[in-house]
C-alpha cells in the first residue's frame, strides 16, 4: 500500500500518497494546474502538454509525473507560461468561429483556457484540410471542432472498455520547418501530433458500433462530439441542473438532470440531457439517454384515489417492484404492519434470502466490497452475472482494473460475451454450463483459499478432486558433444601450414522426454477447463495482490442458492477476495433491508408498478397514477451500500404513495419525512433528507448520502456447505437478460433508447440454424410460452438465446421458474 508523503506545490506543503500523479495531488488540494487531455481514472496520454510544471528544477508533465517525498513543485515559470500560451494559440488555429451556435458554448474548455491564459492574438497558421462532420448514430462528430485531446478514445478504452474510437490520419500538410526552430518545444511537439490526426472509428465502418454509453461525448472539452438528440436544442446557460441519482440499475450513479421550459409557448419543465461527474463516475446508455420516462398527470383523480384507499384496506397482498425509493419501501412496510397485508417483491425476496444465507457464514449483514474497491484491485473474478447488462458500472470497474491497474480477471458465465472478451488479453472467460455456478465458486476456494483456514469438511471435499497423475513432458537440456573439426596449423618441423583434425567440445540443445508427477484437479474438467487454463492463470496472477469478486443475480434464484450464498461467505472469510453482490434492480438492496417480505401473494392484491387487482403505476397504465423516479425526492440504496439522495427533475401533479399512507392513518407531510426513520438495525442512519450531500470533492471523495453500516450478525453454528449439484440443462437454452441500455419498462418508455424487443440470437446461433432475423418464433419451456420476432444481437455469441424483461408485453419471466436459464424449444410460427 502506498505511504503518505509530503510535497510542496507553490510554497504550499500538502499531503499525498507516494506515486500519485502531481496533477491529482494538486487538484485534491485545490491547487490549479491547467490540463485538457487528462482524465482522473484513465492513463495519461500527454496529448495537450499544457500541465507542464517544474519539479525539483526539472520541467515535467503533472499528469504523468509521480510525487516523491520532499518534492518541490512550481506550477508557473516564464518558460512554462510561454509554452502554455503557445499551446492554446495552436489549439485556436483554424478552429471555427461558431461559438454562438456551438452546443458546447458556455461550458467549452477551449473558451475557458483561451480566456484564462489571455490569448488575444495568433502567432501561428497552417492551411486547413476538409474535415466533414459525421453522423455516427447516437453521436455527431465534427472534426472541424476537434482538438484531438484524445479524451474520447481514452475514456472509451480505459473507463468503458469498448475501444471503439482511435486517432486516424488527418491528411494535412506538414508543419513549416521554421516552426520547429522558433516555437516553444512542447507546443511544437503537441502541434505536430495534432496536425496529423483526427478521431475515427476503430471498426473502420461508417457507423459507431458500441454499447452506446455516450461517455465520449460527455468528456469532450469542445463541441466536436455531441449527443445527436441534444444538438441545437439548448444553450448550456439556459439549463437548470438538478442533482439526482440514476434510477435504472443498482449502480446508483450520480447524475444531474438538465432541465428548462419546453418552448416559448409552453413553460412545462422538460429534461434536455443528463450529465455526470465523468472524472469520478461513468454512465451507461440508459443512465445518459433514458431520461424522459416521466408520468405526466394533469391533476389529482379523486375517485381513483378513493378506490386506491379502499383497495389497500381490503388487500391481502401488496406486490411491488424495486424501482421505488427507500422511503416508499418504508411506507409499504408500515402499511403492512397496520393492515396485516402480505408484502411481496420477488427479486428483493430472493436477494434478501441470499444475503441472510451469506450472513450465516460471513457474520455481517452485507457483503464486504464495493465497485470502487473492485476498480482499485488488480485481479477480479465475476460469477453469476451477465456483467455488461446486469450492472454496466461493474463492467467498467472490471475494465478499469485491467487497463489502469494492469490487472487481470476471470469471467465465469454460460453466455459467450464478445464485449467482455474484448476487454483485453488478461481477461479469461470460462463458458461453463448453466447450473455449474457452484462448481465455479468451489474452484475459487480451491485455487485461492488458505486450506488451513477452511472448515475441515470443505478442505476434505476439495481434496477429493485432487489426485496425482504422471505426464510425459518434453524438456530441452544442454548436452556436451565432441566433434572433429579441421584446423590449419603450422608444422613445427617443416614450417609449412597443414590441415589437421582436432577434437572440440560443444554444448548442444537436446530434447528429452521424462515422466513427472503433477496435480490432477478434477474441478477443472467439471467446468470444461484443462491444464492450459492453469498455466495462463498462473501467468496472469504474477504480481497481483488486490483481489475482488463480483457475484450476480444468476446465483440468487439458483436451485442451490443457499449453498452459493454460503460459499461466497467462505470465499470472503478464507481468501483475499472482497465480495460485491449485484442487486437485481434499482433499489433491491434497500427494499431487502427495509421490508419484511413474503414469498408469494394471495387473495386480493394491490400492485405497485406491477399488475394487481388494483394497480398503482408510474408508467401511466394502472388504476391510479404514481410519479416516476425522475419526479420524486427520496433515497436509493446502491450496489456500493451507499444511501444516495435523488431529486425531482420534473413536476408531478397527482397523488403519491404518502397520500395513501396518510389516508390509512400514517402521518407524514412529505415522503422524505421518512428518510430519517429508515431502520438503524439494518445499517441506515437517522439523517434528514435535506442534509444529505450529493457531490464529489476534487480528490474524488464521494460526498453522496452516506454509507450503510455493515451490521454484525450472529454466525450460524453450522458452517457447512454442500457438494455442488450435478444437474444439467439439456437442449436449446434460453437466458433471462436484457440487451445493453435496457433495464425495465421505464427505459423501454424513453424516447432515445430504442432497442427492439424480441428473441435475441447471436450471429453464431443464426448461422447454424434455420432461423433468420425477423422470423416470428414460439419459445416454449415447461413453465410457459411466448411468440416474438428474432433480433440479431452482435453483443452476444454462442448458442444461448436471450429473452428480455424490459418489455412487459413479452412476459418473458413467466417462462422461468426463478433461475435465469431454462431448457426450451424454439420453432417458427
Amino acid at each position: 500500500m502506498s505511504s503518505s508523503i509530503t510535497i510542496t506545490i507553490d510554497n504550499q506543503e500538502i499531503q499525498t500518497t507516494e506515486g500519485e500523479f502531481i496533477l491529482n495531488a494538486a487538484r485534491a488540494n485545490d491547487i490549479f494546474i491547467p490540463a485538457i487531455c487528462y482524465l482522473t481514472r484513465c492513463s495519461p496520454t500527454l496529448a495537450c502538454r499544457i500541465c507542464l510544471v517544474e519539479a525539483d528544477g526539472k520541467q515535467v508533465y503533472a499528469c504523468n509525473a509521480k510525487a516523491k517525498e520532499g518534492m518541490n513543485i512550481t506550477t508557473s515559470t516564464e518558460n512554462i507560461e510561454k509554452e502554455r500560451r503557445a499551446i492554446m494559440e495552436v489549439y485556436d488555429v483554424n478552429h471555427p468561429l461558431q461559438c454562438g451556435v456551438c452546443d458546447q458554448s458556455g461550458e467549452c474548455e477551449l473558451q475557458n483556457y483561451t480566456l484564462e491564459l489571455g490569448v488575444d492574438s495568433q502567432s501561428y497558421a497552417i492551411k486547413d484540410v476538409n474535415r466533414e462532420a459525421k453522423d455516427w448514430g447516437h453521436l455527431h462528430y465534427d472534426p472541424g471542432l476537434c482538438i484531438v485531446c484524445e479524451r474520447c478514445s481514452t475514456a472509451c478504452k480505459d473507463m468503458i472498455g469498448d475501444n471503439s474510437l482511435k486517432t486516424v490520419p488527418r491528411g494535412a500538410d506538414a508543419l513549416d520547418a521554421e516552426y520547429k526552430e522558433t516555437m516553444p518545444k512542447d507546443a511544437y511537439a503537441m502541434w505536430n501530433k495534432l496536425n496529423k490526426s483526427v478521431i475515427g472509428l476503430t471498426s473502420g465502418e461508417d457507423m459507431l458500433d458500441c454499447t452506446s454509453c455516450g461517455e465520449c461525448a460527455a468528456v469532450c472539452p469542445v463541441g466536436a462530439l455531441v449527443d445527436t438528440q441534444f444538438m441545437y436544442k439548448s444553450n448550456a446557460w439556459e439549463l437548470e441542473q438538478i442533482p439526482a441519482t440514476c434510477g435504472h440499475c443498482s449502480a446508483g450513479c450520480q447524475i444531474s438532470y438538465d432541465v428548462k421550459h419546453t418552448s416559448v409557448s409552453d413553460d412545462t419543465k422538460k429534461i434536455y440531457r443528463v450529465m455526470n461527474e465523468w472524472n469520478y463516475v461513468s454512465l451507461c446508455g440508459a443512465g445518459r439517454y433514458a431520461f424522459d420516462y416521466e408520468n405526466r398527470v394533469e391533476g389529482k383523480d379523486e375517485a381513483a384515489f378513493a378506490s386506491a384507499v379502499e383497495a389497500f384496506n381490503k388487500a391481502e397482498s401488496i406486490e411491488f417492484t424495486s424501482t421505488i425509493t427507500n422511503e416508499e419501501a418504508l411506507i409499504l412496510q408500515k402499511i403492512k404492519e397496520k393492515t396485516g397485508a402480505k408484502l411481496v417483491n420477488k427479486d428483493a425476496y430472493a436477494f434478501k434470502t441470499f444475503l441472510n444465507n451469506y450472513s450465516e457464514v460471513s457474520g455481517t449483514k452485507l457483503y464486504g466490497n464495493d465497485l470502487k474497491a473492485t476498480h482499485n484491485s488488480n485481479f477480479v473474478v465475476s460469477i453469476g452475472t451477465a456483467l455488461k447488462s446486469d450492472n454496466p458500472n461493474a463492467r467498467y470497474a472490471l475494465n478499469n482494473s485491467m487497463t489502469v491497474n494492469k490487472g487481470a480477471g476471470l469471467y465465469f458465465h454460460p453466455v459467450k460475451d464478445p464485449i467482455i472478451e474484448g476487454l483485453g488479453k488478461s481477461i479469461m472467460t470460462v463458458e461453463h454450463a448453466p447450473l455449474q455456478e457452484e462448481a465455479a465458486l468451489y474452484l475459487v476456494l480451491d485455487l485461492f483459499a488458505e486450506k488451513d483456514n477452511l472448515p475441515a469438511d470443505v478442505k476434505e471435499y476439495l481434496a477429493s478432486f485432487h489426485s496425482e497423475k504422471t505426464v510425459t513432458v518434453t524438456e530441452t537440456i544442454k548436452e556436451e558433444v565432441i566433434e572433429m573439426v579441421t584446423e590449419t596449423k603450422v608444422n613445427e618441423e617443416t614450417g609449412e601450414e597443414e590441415e589437421v583434425q582436432v577434437e572440440k567440445k560443444k554444448m548442444v540443445p537436446k530434447k528429452v522426454e521424462k515422466d513427472v508427477v503433477v496435480d490432477d484437479n478434477a474441478l477443472l474438467a467439471v467446468l470444461g477447463l484443462d491444464d492450459k487454463f492453469m498455466e495462463t492463470l498462473n501467468k496472469n496472477l504474477a504480481k497481483k495482490d488486490t483481489f475482488a469478486l463480483i457475484a450476480g443475480p444468476d446465483l440468487y434464484n439458483h436451485p442451490n442458492s443457499k449453498n452459493c450464498a454460503r460459499l461466497l461467505g467462505l470465499i470472503e472469510k478464507c481468501t483475499d477476495f472482497g465480495v460485491t453482490m449485484i442487486p437485481t434492480l434499482t433499489n433491491t438492496l434497500g427494499v431487502s433491508l427495509i421490508c419484511d417480505l413474503d414469498e408469494t401473494a394471495s387473495g386480493y392484491t394491490v400492485g405497485y408498478n406491477t399488475k394487481g387487482d388494483f394497480t398503482l403505476s408510474a408508467l401511466g397504465n394502472g388504476d391510479l397514477d404514481m410519479p416516476a423516479m425522475n419526479q420524486q425526492e427520496g433515497t436509493l440504496t446502491s450496489i456500493n451500500k451507499r444511501v444516495n439522495p435523488t431529486n425531482a427533475a420534473l413536476p408531478y401533479n397527482g397523488y403519491v404513495l404518502n397520500d395513501i399512507a396518510n389516508a390509512l392513518g400514517l402521518k407524514a407531510e412529505f415522503t422524505v419525512d421518512y428518510t430519517a426513520q429508515l431502520p438503524e438495525d439494518a445499517g441506515f442512519k437517522t439523517v434528514d433528507f435535506d442534509s444529505l450531500p450529493n457531490h464529489y470533492e476534487n480528490d474524488g471523495t464521494e460526498k453522496r448520502g452516506y454509507v450503510l453500516e455493515n451490521v454484525k450478525v450472529k454466525k450460524s453454528t453450522n458452517q457447512k456447505v454442500a457438494p455442488f449439484g450435478e444437474d444439467k440443462l439439456e437442449g436449446t437454452l434460453v437466458y433471462l437478460a436484457n440487451p445493453v441500455r435496457q433495464f425495465s419498462e421505464f427505459t423501454n418508455k424513453a424516447t432515445n433508447v430504442d432497442e427492439v424487443s424480441g428473441v435475441y440470437m447471436s450471429a453464431d446461433y443464426l448461422s447454424s440454424s434455420d432461423f433468420n432475423e425477423g422470423d416470428s418464433v414460439k419459445v416454449k419451456t415447461d413453465n410457459g410460452e411466448l411468440v416474438a420476432n428474432i433480433v440479431s444481437d452482435n453483443k452476444i455469441s454462442g448458442e444461448i438465446v436471450l429473452l428480455p424483461t424490459f418489455d412487459s408485453n413479452l412476459n418473458s419471466e413467466a417462462l422461468f421458474s426463478g433461475y435465469r436459464f431454462s431448457s426450451a424449444s424454439i420453432e417458427k410460427v
